[in-house]
């Protein structure tokens, strides 16, 4: 993993999440019973109906009940073969930072819960529009990423383009909304593209509703199977 993208998530940890430090890592990552970990059911597993930014994040509810705590963000990171270190710094800045505001009218819990159904209320600013408001797609914002932006290739982004597009994207003295989609997509970069560096049109639009994630956990999954065979 890069070291700029490590500094980065590290940086975005410490601006935006400094208090959740203090959880300590034996409560912050047990594993979730049937129950969810504040000690009740769930009070609903995600719908058939999912918008697309939910089909995005229940990718990391590895047991499918609504509830994403930071103990599956991290194991997500890891299905997708990111290392120890990147996993934990992420799974605890993503949940701290958005469980209060996927809980509305809720107390905090020092747990860090996302709730699934409520995922698009989390979206940050200066992002690129794709999802809107109610975690929709909406394929004109899509298209003009690649229509204004990639310039050597029409479906697929340089790193250079994609770093112009973040920039673009920037809302004034938005700087926490800035670093989040620095590291979002730098870390979308670091795991799709291909290996003439591009990030493809298909990889995009794969990220916005998971199908990516579930993809290179099936890669992942197979370097290490293939790895133990041949010990």
């Amino acid at each position: 993993m890069p070291s700029s993208l490590s500094v980065s998530l590290v940086l975005f940890f410490i601006v935006t999440n400094i208090h959740c430090f203090s959880l300590s890592f034996s409560t912050a990552y047990q594993i979730p019973s049937t129950k969810n970990q504040d000690g009740i059911l769930a009070e609903s597993p995600i719908a058939p109906n999912q918008n697309v930014l939910q089909k995005h994040a229940a990718f990391f509810d590895r047991n499918h009940d609504g509830i994403i705590y930071p103990a599956e963000t991290f194991k997500g990171f890891r299905a997708l073969g990111f290392g120890v270190m990147l996993s934990t710094v992420a799974a605890n800045f993503i949940n701290a930072g958005l469980s209060q505001i996927t809980r509305p009218g809720k107390p905090r819990s020092i747990l860090f819960p996302i709730e699934v159904k409520n995922i698009q209320l989390g979206k940050h600013g200066s992002d690129s529009g794709v999802y809107d408001t109610e975690g929709r797609f909406v394929a004109s914002k899509f298209e003009e990423l690649f229509s204004k932006h990639a310039k050597k290739n029409p479906n697929a982004l340089t790193f250079d383009e994609l770093m112009e597009m973040v920039k673009s994207n920037r809302v004034p003295k938005d700087y926490k909304g800035w670093l989040a989609s620095y590291v979002e997509w730098k870390i979308l970069y670091v795991l799709a593209k291909d290996k003439d560096g591009l990030l493809t049109k298909e990889s995009v639009r794969s990220v916005y509703d998971g199908s990516l994630f579930e993809q290179k956990e099936k890669e992942h999954s197979g370097k290490k199977t293939d790895e133990i065979t041949s010990i």
